[in-house]
């Protein structure tokens, strides 16, 4: 594989006005083959799962999370891969919330 997301830990560095997600979230990944995982929580985020599949330098992935208001939300987003000048890895999502209203926007996240 050319990316190694297992024992990762990844922090946001921007997001839509309609994220859900701060600075404060932290994602720890997981890999097996071409399968992601991740748990995240911080901010407003009380527990969040994520479960993906890779193919070349895309995610295509479905995530769920429960806010500290305990509201029950889900998604779906295209994340493209890509490292930084030192080799860290950088996603920058498109996502869309299942729920709601069909809101949309974009992510960018960088491992930690």
């Amino acid at each position: 594989m050319k990316y190694n997301f297992n024992n990762k830990t990844f922090h946001l560095l921007q997001n839509s006005e309609k994220g859900e997600v701060d600075k404060s979230t932290t994602f720890h990944y997981a890999q097996e083959g071409d399968i992601i995982s991740a748990e995240y929580r911080g901010g407003i985020i009380r527990c969040g799962k994520i479960i993906a599949l890779i193919q070349e330098d895309q995610l295509d992935m479905l995530y769920q999370c429960i806010t500290i208001d305990n509201e029950l939300k889900a998604g779906k987003a295209k994340a493209d891969i890509s490292l930084n000048s030192i080799g860290k890895i950088i996603l920058r999502l498109n996502w869309k919330w299942l729920n709601d209203n069909d809101e949309s926007g974009e992510s960018l996240y960088i491992e930690s």
